[in-house]
C-alpha cells in the first residue's frame, strides 16, 4: 500500500517545545504493560516536557488534567518509574530516552563480565 498525506497543509513538523511520543513505545511493546492511568500520566508528561524531556507541574495540576486521585497517580508514577520510561525528583519528572535504558537498578544489579555472569551460572568460565 502506497502512502501518502492525506491533508498536506497539516503535515506535522516537530515542535519548538518537543513533543513527540517515540513509536518504540509500541514496537518494544512498553505501552502493553503500563495500566491506563500509567499510560496516561507518560502521555502529559511527554506532551508538556522540554526539549529534554523535563516537567515539573505538580500533583495537584496532574491530577486535575487527568483526572486521577493523589493515590492513582502515585501508583501510576511508581509504575512508570518501574519501567525505567520516567526519573523523579520532587516536583521534577523527566521521560527517559528508550534506547537508554539503565543498566542498573535499585534493586542492587550491576554490570558485570561474561566471566562473571557464566560463573553465577554455575558454568565457570
Amino acid at each position: 500500500m502506497e502512502k501518502h498525506l492525506l491533508e498536506p497543509e497539516r503535515l506535522r513538523k516537530i515542535p519548538p517545545q518537543f513533543s513527540w511520543i517515540d513509536q518504540r513505545l509500541v514496537r518494544e511493546h512498553h505501552i502493553e504493560r503500563l495500566s491506563h492511568a500509567a499510560a496516561a500520566l507518560y502521555l502529559f508528561l511527554v506532551t508538556v516536557a522540554d526539549a529534554k524531556g523535563l516537567s515539573f507541574y505538580s500533583e495537584r495540576s496532574i491530577g486535575r488534567y487527568l483526572a486521577l486521585a493523589a493515590d492513582r497517580l502515585d501508583t501510576a508514577r511508581k509504575e512508570l518509574l518501574r519501567a525505567d520510561l520516567i526519573a523523579y525528583q520532587h516536583p521534577l519528572y523527566q521521560v527517559l530516552a528508550l534506547d537508554g535504558r539503565r543498566l542498573s537498578s535499585a534493586r542492587g544489579a550491576r554490570i558485570c563480565s561474561i566471566q562473571e555472569i557464566f560463573k553465577q551460572l554455575g558454568g565457570g568460565a
